[in-house]
């Protein structure tokens, strides 16, 4: 039996506080191998899962908030937000599954935010693929690379907690014009 408790859920908070991505994952099934992958995910804000999706092969996701609140934003294939999901553990909306091949990011808004992911296996490195909208992959979760100018934190993915609607791109490199056109 394996024992999903608050001193779990502290011990995990502790180390995704620590992390430099500020987040830590706790596996529930035994191997990368098992046909049902499960894991606690603990968040800080400032984390931040890049847009991708699960289409090698497709793959739906299935994500629940057990303690905190985290949005979940979808975005089209040409990096616009087609839609936004909060979700809490003392609100209405507890978590969503993703459709296979659905563009999707979350971000966490509270602290010690844990979340429980459970999609098809098996796990294969580099599986997800990435929309490209421009940002790094590592350092500061939230800040651009490649934008003329742009220093600060995306203003689509920092606006997701308040609510911004559906349809803005990000200005980043992929999205603009080619130089010169």
């Amino acid at each position: 039996m394996k024992l999903i408790d608050n001193l779990l859920f502290e011990k995990l908070c502790e180390k995704a506080e620590e992390s430099p991505r500020r987040r830590a994952h706790h596996l529930i099934h035994d191997s990368h191998g098992d046909p049902v992958q499960r894991m606690l995910i603990a968040l800080q804000p400032g984390t931040y899962f890049r847009p991708h999706r699960h289409s090698r092969p497709a793959k739906w996701e299935l994500v629940l908030v057990l303690r905190g609140i985290a949005a979940w934003i979808g975005f089209d294939d040409q990096g616009r937000i087609a839609g936004r999901t909060e979700a809490g553990a003392h609100r209405d909306c507890k978590g969503l599954e993703y459709p296979p091949g659905t563009w999707h990011s979350l971000v966490c808004l509270r602290p010690d935010t844990v979340i429980f992911e459970c999609k098809p296996g098996p796990f294969r490195r580099f599986n997800p693929r990435i929309l490209r909208l421009g940002l790094q992959k590592r350092a500061h979760p939230m800040r651009h690379t490649g934008c003329a100018g742009w220093s600060g934190p995306c203003p689509v993915i920092a606006s997701i907690s308040q609510g911004e609607e559906a349809g803005r791109r990000c200005p980043d490199r992929v999205n603009r014009p080619e130089s010169g056109t």
